[in-house]
């Protein structure tokens, strides 16, 4: 029987084709796109490139001054085929073929890519599905050996995201930019879920700014007793009162010695950590110093390569199948100390989390690493996943835990000790840092008093996100899926709309946050995408169609833009004051006119003067990195000196002829 097997990249072609012939396969090109066979020819596997069926509007609908945004919200998108060469080449394996088997990702975009693939080679031929979570021999055999049908519903729920986020992309973008008149290479983005997550930041950095820090006063002592030095605070905690704080200190500050009037020790047990969904993995790859989006590019090689399961992922609950101890036993070459305590002193059942999803396991390894074909980053990133794997089976940690009362001159102290008898998984899963604080009293004991201190705090403002932490107020707020979470805030950071490593929004970005929200607040609230979000749902589960939940969407969106045309000259000139002084690159020492941050024709980034052609001053720029202008001129030329911030922050003098240049 002759069989096509559509795969969603090469290199999982070439693995899935390995895995299957046992070896001994050849490769091929076709139109210059390679595949793979074996078995007389009568398997073939060919690897597509994702999607290779866009969506866009016909070609009339994509002049943006000639077609309003209200316009685009009804027209359907058409499809087209964006890598011609791989259609033609599946279009000519496919030919004489008796079966068709899908065997891209099994997840919603998965689904889709396989169908389009069909769509492709014409939709008569009845295929069949290959569903597997990791590349590894035994899955894949397994998954061949026990085909099922192809999802269409799944696929659908995939296709309806398209349709919604490219109509919502496409309108919303247009209206801002012809608003505020930032055209070209310069247009602002708005969409579905981009939106309401930028108001996320927005949000939190208001809060912070409007943050008024309250005092409030601590007093602690430092004690000796026969074991050593412990730290104690005043049983009331904070103080709000001066006045009182100053009562209690001034009763106490000259005493010497205090008694230990309560004294209780306990064993503590600590569970290991449950294993890694796609946020949680991302999230603890964020705190290694990676972006959401390289942890995932990284993750998605790994799968690829066959070390580690499919990285996208809800589930936190390991199936009854998995063969946890094959897979220990492979390990044991890489970490041999952590697989050995696993072996020998495991727990009876791993751990697990409170979400759960018949689609894949959680992330966890599948084959061994060798540590010297692999680059640092990915070595880091496969030993995180190995090790939360590991500490998932491992015993929980044992603690002791101390808590005395301490008098004070009639005052009560408290003090606290926290002590690691037994590591366990802490021994495996070594990113999480333990502040030992031994404590070892008797009541009745009586200790010195080493010195009391009056402290003065404020009270802080909330943390900025990091990408960990957005990723996980996203997962709370149903906004994006496990797939896109990463990918929306990477696009954030590349449209200019936020910064930094603790998430700050740029000018531009409170400026189309705060012209949405006082015109057409809806949009950039979470339970409007949390809403379409579930419809979509819906369609995956057979409850709802495409056309239902596409139609309501797109009511929603005129409703918005009709909301948004009616301040139209308001939001253009809040986003243009905005943009104006985020692109202030200060004066021009030549003609007094703005500098400002632009871009050339071919994309390149500049500053340049508002009275061109009248002053044709220029400076080049970095061209990666955020710029900023904080008003410092260089004391040698006079030109502005901006903040480089890629990596780290430095600054410079515009002016690549200025002396204090030359010097360095």
């Amino acid at each position: 029987m002759s069989t096509l097997v559509i795969c969603e990249k090469d290199m999982a072609a070439r693995r899935i084709a390995y895995i299957l012939s046992g070896g001994n396969v050849s490769s091929a090109r076709l139109n210059g796109v390679p595949y793979y066979t074996f078995n007389n020819g009568e398997w073939k596997v060919i690897g597509l490139r994702g999607h290779i069926i866009k969506l866009d509007y016909p070609r009339e609908y994509n002049r943006w001054d000639g077609i309003s945004p209200l316009k685009l919200v009804d027209i359907e998108p058409v499809k087209k085929i964006s890598n011609k060469n791989i259609a033609d080449a599946l279009k000519k394996l496919s030919d004489g073929a008796d079966r068709i088997i899908v065997a891209t990702d099994y997840d919603r975009e998965g689904e889709l890519i396989g169908v389009e693939g069909l769509e492709i080679i014409g939709k008569s031929r009845k295929a069949r599905r290959a569903k597997f979570s990791s590349l590894i021999p035994n899955e894949i055999t397994k998954a061949f050996e026990n085909l099922s049908s192809v999802d269409y519903n799944l696929a659908q729920s995939a296709e309806a995201r398209r349709i919604i986020d490219l109509a919502w992309g496409a309108a919303l973008t247009r209206f801002i930019s012809l608003a505020s008149k930032q055209l070209g290479k310069d247009f602002l983005s708005v969409g579905r879920v981009q939106t309401p997550t930028l108001a996320l930041v927005v949000n939190r950095e208001k809060e912070i700014e409007k943050f008024v820090p309250t005092p409030y006063w601590k007093i602690t002592a430092e004690m000796i007793s026969e074991e050593g030095k412990f730290s104690a605070t005043h049983s009331r905690g904070k103080f709000t009162e001066q006045e009182k704080v100053d009562e209690v200190y001034q009763k106490i500050k000259g005493i010497e010695k205090g008694t230990v009037t309560s004294y209780k020790r306990e064993r503590k047990e600590e569970y290991p950590p449950p294993p890694f969904d796609t946020t949680t993995f991302l999230r603890e790859a964020s705190r290694l110093g990676f972006t959401a989006s390289s942890a995932m590019k990284i993750a998605e090689s790994l799968y690829m390569r066959g070390l580690i399961s499919y990285p996208r992922t809800d589930n936190t609950v390991y199936p009854p199948g998995l063969k946890m101890k094959a897979i220990v036993g492979k390990l044991a070459g890489v970490f041999p100390e952590e697989s050995r305590q696993v072996m020998e002193n495991g727990r009876k059942t791993p751990t697990k989390g409170k979400k759960i999803s018949q689609d894949h396991p959680p992330i966890h390894p599948v084959d061994a690493a060798d540590r010297r074909k692999m680059d640092s980053r990915e070595w880091k990133i496969y030993e995180l996943v190995a090790r939360r794997f590991l500490a998932t089976l491992a015993k929980n940690a044992v603690a002791e835990v101390s808590k005395a009362e301490i008098n004070v001159g009639g005052e009560k102290f408290l003090a606290e000790g926290y002590e690691i008898i037994e590591k366990n998984w802490k021994d495996i899963y070594t990113y999480i840092r333990t502040n030992e604080k031994p404590l070892r009293l008797k009541e009745g004991e009586e200790v010195d008093i080493e010195s009391i201190k009056k402290v003065r705090k404020e009270t802080k403002p909330p943390d900025r996100y990091s990408q960990g932490s957005l990723l996980a107020e996203m997962e709370k707020n149903n906004l994006g899926t496990k797939s896109t979470r990463h990918e929306i805030i990477e696009k954030l950071y590349h449209r200019n709309y936020i910064k930094g490593k603790k998430i700050v929004p740029t000018l531009a970005g409170i400026a189309v946050t705060e012209a949405l929200e006082r015109s057409a607040e809806r949009i950039t609230k979470p339970y409007m995408t949390a809403e379409l979000e579930n419809e979509m749902n819906e369609i995956a589960e057979g409850r709802k169609n495409l056309e239902e939940v596409v139609n309501d969407s797109r009511k929603l969106l005129r409703e918005a833009i009709a909301l948004l045309e009616k301040r139209k000259d308001e939001v253009g000139r809040v986003i243009k004051d905005a943009m104006f002084k985020q692109n202030y690159a200060g004066k021009c020492p030549r003609c007094g006119g703005d500098l400002v941050i632009m871009k050339s024709r071919k994309g390149k980034r500049f500053i340049g003067c508002s009275n061109f052609p009248k002053c044709n001053n220029s400076y080049p720029l970095p061209q990666k990195g955020s710029v900023i202008f904080e008003g410092e001129y260089c004391e040698y030329c006079g030109a502005p000196i901006v903040s480089v911030i890629y990596r780290k922050k430095w600054k410079k003098c515009v002016n690549p002829e200025c002396p204090s240049n030359r010097e360095k």
